[in-house]
């Protein structure tokens, strides 16, 4: 990924907390069929001795699992946003008309080496925590429990456990953070002002901070 300097997200703790919070991320994988991407919902694992590691699962019926091997290089994409500016938002445009149209966005890739764990206790364990994070904001959260074991037990033997331990993270926040904070502002409000409210408040931010 081609990031410019005043663009890098470096800070480990920050790029954990963007995959937590955006936990659906695009594992790019390139196995014997070549390359191959999978949308899949992760769970990061931190360590004190690395960067953590990922956990996910897929369909059985998906070739990916049986496509790479054991420690083959793979990358999870995150998104954290994105949203299209026109020149026309820059405060200024209107002065001197030297803007031209970009695009806004916030992302992480994470590098890793893939493991797969065909092992039902890891799968179970998989589910049973990313449903607790993801049921955790619900009036009544659904659990593993509320299914019946004999369902749940048969459902389980159709997905397949994936780990990959994370080798590399390179974040990336471009928000116009090179631009005059009016420059950063303006789009930014008119992002918040339809509805854009994850890369338009990000930007804010961008602002504020360089105003300090």
């Amino acid at each position: 990924m081609y990031v410019p300097a005043q663009f890098e997200e470096s800070d480990v703790k920050a790029m954990h907390a963007l995959i937590t919070q955006r936990a659906f991320g695009t594992l790019v994988t390139h196995g014997s069929g070549g390359l191959d991407a999978n949308h899949v919902p992760f769970e990061l694992c931190a360590s004190e001795d690395g960067i953590g590691t990922l956990q996910a699962h897929v369909a059985r019926a998906n070739p990916v699992w049986q496509d790479v091997e054991d420690g083959d290089e793979v990358m999870v994409i995150f998104h954290a946003g994105d949203g299209y500016i026109s020149p026309n938002w820059y405060p200024s445009k209107h002065e001197h008309h030297q803007q031209v149209p970009t695009w806004n966005y916030v992302v992480v890739h994470a590098h890793g080496r893939i493991r797969i764990r065909d092992d039902l206790k890891f799968v179970r364990g998989v589910v049973a925590r990313l449903t607790r994070t993801h049921e955790a904001h619900e009036s009544k959260p659904w659990k593993m429990g509320d299914a019946p074991a004999d369902y749940l037990d048969e459902q389980l033997q159709h997905i397949v456990g994936l780990e990959i331990e994370i080798t590399k993270l390179a974040g990336k926040r471009k928000l116009g953070q090179h631009k005059d904070v009016r420059d950063i502002k303006g789009p930014a409000e008119m992002l918040n002002a339809r509805g854009n409210h994850q890369i338009g408040d990000a930007m804010l931010a961008c602002a504020a901070k360089k105003d300090e």
